[in-house]
């Protein structure tokens, strides 16, 4: 399916599911003075097009004591498109792992771990991260505190 260029009311419903994906057709339809038809119509035709990618609940991570969040820069020694798959196949399956990129300058991957105490952060560390082949190095940062944690892209 060929992908369409966004109106105002479509940038205004993903505006509006970002920031709350509980709101019905009707309560939709109500904030942007379109019909109930109309609004199911543009989010069905969102999520065909991949503009909605899934629909989920934003857990409160301290009310399930995932309170230790690491941002660890990892380098690798090799650099072969077989040996950057192969760490980012075998780093998704990390329940810790919450977010996983590959970047340019001084570091391969960035990755946002979750656990809920360094002694947990330790044996995630040293039993399933370190033990990857090809890594040279690892270096975590820990979040002391959150300013800003957004969700929502501006559209």
């Amino acid at each position: 399916m060929t992908q369409t260029i966004l109106d105002p009311t479509d940038k205004a419903l993903l505006r509006l599911l970002q920031h709350d994906a509980t709101l019905t057709n009707k309560e939709l339809a109500y904030k942007l003075n379109k019909s109930p038809a109309t609004i199911h119509e543009r989010v069905r035709r969102l999520k065909e097009q991949g503009y909605i990618t899934r629909i989920v609940a934003i857990v409160d991570r301290k009310k399930i004591d995932k309170t230790l969040i690491a941002i660890s820069h990892v380098l690798l020694k090799e650099h072969t498109a077989k040996t950057l798959g192969e760490f980012e196949q075998r780093v998704a399956q990390f329940e810790e792992v919450m977010e996983c990129y590959q970047m340019t300058g001084s570091f391969d991957f960035i990755l946002k771990i979750a656990t809920t105490n360094m002694e947990e952060y330790h044996l995630f560390l040293r039993n399933k991260l370190a033990v990857l082949p090809n890594i040279v190095t690892v270096q975590s940062f820990f979040i002391l505190s959150e300013t800003k944690s957004e969700t929502a892209y501006p559209v």
